[in-house]
């Protein structure tokens, strides 16, 4: 039940196999058959099984051949299991099916996140509205308040100057001289070619763009940077890198590969390497707001504003020693979207690396935003984007999907208005701080009281 296209073997694959000095591809093994014996039992009686360890729970999709069953018997099981109930987390009103293989496994459920949208959000000329995943109330309100900002002094400008999933693999040999040959090696210019074209055979999209080398002792990590399409590209990159780990093997034998991510990549961890040299989609987002608009949307003053930046975003960022962190609350906007789009949510980590610059100009008539993000790591194709509903939140964004006439042209424009979403939500929440908004407005809107009353109740 797994969705996977595997392409077929030609002839010309062994040749290239031979040129390169790389194994043939194996053959994927055939899936796993239905089980006659579980199909025409009723549920109560799989349930036993499960529990009695004779079924594993996580062979049950495959055993019955159907995703919904599979979920609601696992679900029963583990009720009877742990005791304790798991009303209130739907079951129904999923495509089981869909996340088979790609999404989550052993599924019991699924959770559920209000979706709100901002906007409109005028971005190089054009309108977008944005929809935010979250449980945080103020926030799309918030982020609505810095785009209608944007908007009314003549929308926000993007400029993406850098595209280049990483990954960086460590391999060990007996001597710091062994690791320092293949380094030269590997960071040869003459050599480039060579591997770029065994890379680049592992996919239609994968591209390797570089190779860079750090050497510890005998460890060398080896960041390969490539470019991947309208996928986010993990999984592509982490393929490319193992076809020319393979080939490299020919003349380093006594190399030992301890892993293909030696932490160097670096996903989903605040890295100096990300933030200096970025990671996924490099975006610099910008735009000049009004004084009027300062003072009638953002309720302050443009002095005050950019001072708050300063004292806060940079100084007290790195008082604080952050990576990446110069900012008010990017990750909240990052995430929300992420969420939204089905997006990887641990790579909001890197992701909401940003800086986030404010001055006066145009002789103090104006001030000057600007949001630098250089690791927003999004994909419109793979893993979550596929689900219907983060789907449908693409197409809202008019990203659904690969980009036919030029791959990779979705993703970059998502990662875009990621950019101009966060550059919203940093001007509004500033503006808050400085007039003395944010608590005022988090305590009328994200304050639930449910649960007061219920405490107070049994008290």
């Amino acid at each position: 039940f797994a969705q996977s296209v595997v392409a077929p073997r030609t002839p010309q694959d062994d040749d290239w196999n031979d040129v390169v000095g790389l194994e043939p591809t194996p053959l994927p093994p055939p899936g796993p058959k239905k089980d006659e014996t579980l199909l025409f039992k009723e549920d109560e009686e799989i349930v036993q099984s499960v529990l009695s360890g004779t079924t594993a729970s996580y062979e049950l999709e495959a055993k019955l051949g159907d995703c919904r069953r599979a979920a609601g018997i696992r679900r029963e099981a583990l009720e009877r299991t742990m005791g304790r109930s798991l009303e209130g987390l739907p079951l129904d009103g999923l495509d089981y099916e869909s996340i088979l293989g790609q999404c989550c496994e052993n599924p019991v459920g699924y959770v559920q996140i209000p979706v709100g949208v901002a906007g409109p959000l005028l971005l190089d000329g054009k309108k977008y509205m944005v929809p935010l995943a979250t449980t945080e109330g103020t926030l799309v309100a918030s982020i609505n308040r810095g785009l209608k900002a944007i908007y009314a002094s003549g929308g926000a400008i993007s400029v993406l100057h850098k595209d280049a999933m990483t990954r960086a693999p460590i391999v060990r040999f007996g001597s710091a001289v062994r690791a320092a040959e293949l380094m030269l090696f590997v960071e040869d210019p003459l050599n480039f070619d060579t591997l770029a074209a065994v890379f680049n055979r592992s996919s239609r999209f994968a591209k390797l763009l570089k190779i860079q080398c750090q050497i510890a002792g005998r460890n060398l990590y080896i960041r390969f940077a490539c470019s991947t399409g309208d996928a986010m590209g993990m999984n592509m990159i982490s393929k490319g890198v193992q076809y020319v780990l393979e080939y490299l093997q020919n003349d380093f034998p006594d190399m030992e590969v301890i892993g293909i991510s030696g932490n160097f990549c670096s996903d989903k961890k605040a890295a100096a390497v990300n933030w200096i040299q970025g990671r996924g989609k490099s975006v610099v987002c910008e735009a000049i707001i009004k004084e009027e608009v300062v003072r009638k949307v953002l309720k302050t003053n443009m002095d005050s504003l950019a001072g708050l930046n300063v004292n806060k975003n940079l100084i007290g960022s790195a008082m604080a020693g952050t990576v990446g962190g110069f900012n008010a609350h990017a990750s909240n906007i990052v995430s929300a979207l992420f969420i939204a789009t089905g997006q990887d949510p641990a790579q909001n980590v890197e992701s909401s690396h940003c800086i986030t610059q404010i001055e006066s100009v145009k002789n103090g008539k104006a001030i000057y935003i600007a949001v630098s993000m250089p690791c927003i790591e999004v994909g419109t194709i793979g893993g979550g984007t596929q689900l219907a509903s983060q789907s449908a939140c693409l197409n809202l964004l008019g990203v659904k999907g690969a980009n036919k006439e030029s791959p990779g042209a979705n993703a970059r424009q998502l990662a875009r208005i990621v950019a101009g979403a966060v550059l919203a939500g940093e001007v509004s929440l500033l503006a808050a701080i400085d007039t003395d908004q944010l608590m005022t407005s988090h305590m009328k809107y994200n304050r639930s009281s449910k649960d007061v009353i219920h405490l107070a109740s049994t008290e």
